[in-house]
């Protein structure tokens, strides 16, 4: 483009001169002082005068008089050139104009402006990728708090129920009102769990994670999850295998990070078999802290493990009150880990899963 606006300008200059120089042989040469003084005697001046006027002023700056004639018909000339540049910028702002239209018709400029024409057509894409990305989290999104508004009525109908009979039976055996508490608290903590989920998905695009870095003794921190996960782990028939070295530390959000494996105990709940074990295995080399989570549950796709860190994403289509979540945790995860400067890794294989969690050791 660069080199046709060059050439554009010099045959505009060029011109100008041809112009001056044919008007000067056509019109003026061996003519034009007898022009002049036609003009000047017909103003009430003396034929004397006027040659006078002629030779002072005309005849003695001929060189300045055509360079002027040259400059004239160049800006005129340069006004056409103008409305031929300016044709770029209009089609540049149609592209703009495109890159806002949701259609995949292909973003055309002139031959010469391909590279910008390539910007703007991996622009559109790129924000058309993003834009179907956003509308189906946002999908994914709806979808859930569909599904969980109808399963919290379910435990909320039956916790309404149950009360509701003990309050009308107060003479109730106590076996079977006994039965019904426990039926309550069951169907209360599963509307807990449905609460919380809520709070979940609404507070996730909302939090802005920050990370204070402490150290931190990790091989602690596990323990103390092994711990907290026993009511879930003995209700499911789960058990967790703890493999690490007591002296394993870092300097690392502890509280993050217990978040980071919290959500993945969850996941590895929720979709093991029962009556398996869950094992932990932690190491520090020269570079990496490195911690793993494997469970042994159906085997997860290839093509659904690559989504298995994605916001709202589940591992199982179907929707159930008793597994799975809101599809928030693992990417929450990834987040943190992230942040930490490291990553998090999933594979799946032989009924085998394994969340791998890599942390730079300084």
């Amino acid at each position: 483009m660069k080199s046709k606006i060059y050439a554009r300008f010099f045959v505009l200059t060029a011109a100008a001169i041809a112009i001056v120089f044919v008007l000067y042989r056509l019109l003026w040469k061996n003519r034009g002082g007898d022009f002049v003084l036609e003009i000047l005697c017909k103003a009430g001046l003396s034929r004397e005068t006027a040659v006078v006027i002629y030779q002072h002023y005309f005849r003695n700056a001929t060189d300045i008089i055509w360079i002027a004639a040259v400059a004239i018909v160049f800006l005129i000339m340069l006004r056409f050139f103008l409305n031929w540049f300016t044709k770029y910028f209009t089609s540049i702002n149609q592209g703009i104009d495109e890159l806002l239209t949701e259609d995949d018709n292909v973003i055309l400029l002139p031959p010469e402006m391909s590279a910008t024409e390539n910007t703007l057509n991996t622009v559109k894409r790129t924000l058309r990728q993003r834009k179907k990305a956003a509308d189906e989290a946002e999908q994914r999104k709806n979808d859930l708090i569909t599904y969980l508004a109808h399963d919290i009525h379910t435990p909320l109908t039956s916790v309404i129920g149950y009360i509701s009979l003990l309050k009308e039976s107060p003479d109730m055996p106590k076996d079977k009102a006994d039965a019904y508490l426990d039926i309550t608290l069951d169907k209360s903590l599963q509307l807990e769990k449905l609460i919380n989920e809520f709070f979940e998905i609404t507070k996730y695009n909302l939090q802005e994670i920050t990370l204070d870095k402490r150290d931190t003794d990790i091989y602690y921190m596990l323990l103390q999850l092994t711990d907290e996960f026993y009511p879930v782990l003995k209700k499911h028939g789960n058990s967790i295998e703890l493999n690490a070295d007591e002296n394993l530390s870092g300097r690392v959000d502890a509280e993050k990070l217990a978040r980071v494996f919290g959500n993945i105990l969850r996941n590895a709940v929720s979709y093991s078999y029962t009556d398996t074990p869950i094992t932990i295995s932690a190491a520090k080399n020269d570079e990496n802290i490195v911690i793993s989570v494997s469970s042994k549950g159906k085997t997860i796709p290839k093509e659904k493990l690559q989504s298995v860190f994605e916001k709202f994403f589940r591992a199982d289509d179907a929707r159930g009150t008793n597994t799975g979540g809101a599809g928030l945790g693992l990417a929450i995860a990834k987040e943190i880990v992230t942040l930490h400067g490291g990553e998090i890794t999933a594979e799946s294989e032989n009924e085998i899963t394994t969340f791998t969690v890599r942390i730079p050791a300084l």
